[in-house]
């Protein structure tokens, strides 16, 4: 299955295959890909508003939401026939963006896929997406795009650790050197989220290889 990448896996892909790498959004229960896709811009994705009717409620209450407000895409199809979808929950967290793209074009946009209301685990009251975790992580040289996050609670408050591999090069070096990175990745994620979390780093293919999309999230506290 497809899966939201972060900007910074964008340009790494960018530079090392020298392409263009442009953001599409699909569901397989719609239509698959297409549904929207970004334009040279690429400031959001323009949606098909002559196929589809967008709009954004509040995961929580169902209740709709106004235009730049952020909450759960929800998609009416206007052509399908054999399967017509009402107000269709996709779960997928963004916004739609009113203003005029640069390109001309005049289909709404929406904001690229913060992540899936099911993958948001809360954290002592804060809002955490894997993707969050992995822009910062793609900041930082020597680290492997492959890591998973462990919640736990531990005393009555909920942990988070971050497992991330780290090339072998590094892995391999000393033990204050590794310790550094641990201290850099600590300290990035709670400029972004505002949350001390612990960090694991492994070696290079330890952690669990999925055939279809990454499982990012092992939350103990529902085991």
């Amino acid at each position: 299955g497809a899966e939201p990448w972060s900007e910074n896996m964008r340009q790494k892909l960018e530079e090392k295959l020298r392409i263009n790498a442009m953001d599409i959004y699909g569901l397989s229960e719609i239509m698959g890909p297409g549904v929207a896709i970004e334009c040279e811009a690429k400031e959001g994705l323009h949606i098909w508003e002559d196929a589809f009717i967008p709009e954004i409620i509040d995961p929580d209450t169902q209740e709709p939401l106004e235009d730049g407000q952020e909450g759960e895409l929800v998609i009416t199809t206007i052509k399908k026939q054999a399967m017509p979808l009402i107000r269709y929950r996709t779960k997928d967290i963004t916004k739609i963006i009113k203003e005029p793209c640069k390109c001309g074009r005049t289909h709404r946009r929406i904001q690229k896929i913060l992540g899936r209301s099911d993958d948001m685990i809360i954290i002592r009251g804060v809002n955490v997406f894997p993707s969050q975790i992995e822009s910062v992580l793609m900041e930082i040289e020597g680290l492997a795009p492959h890591y998973q996050l462990i919640v736990d609670r531990i005393n009555n408050l909920d942990t988070l650790e971050v497992q991330v591999e780290v090339d072998s090069k590094i892995f391999s070096d000393e033990i204050r050197k590794l310790q550094g990175l641990q201290n850099q990745i600590q300290k990035d994620i709670k400029d972004i989220l505002g949350i001390t979390t612990k960090v694991t780093l492994v070696e290079t293919r330890t952690l669990e290889r999925s055939e279809g999309k990454a499982k990012r999230v092992i939350d103990k506290r529902k085991i």
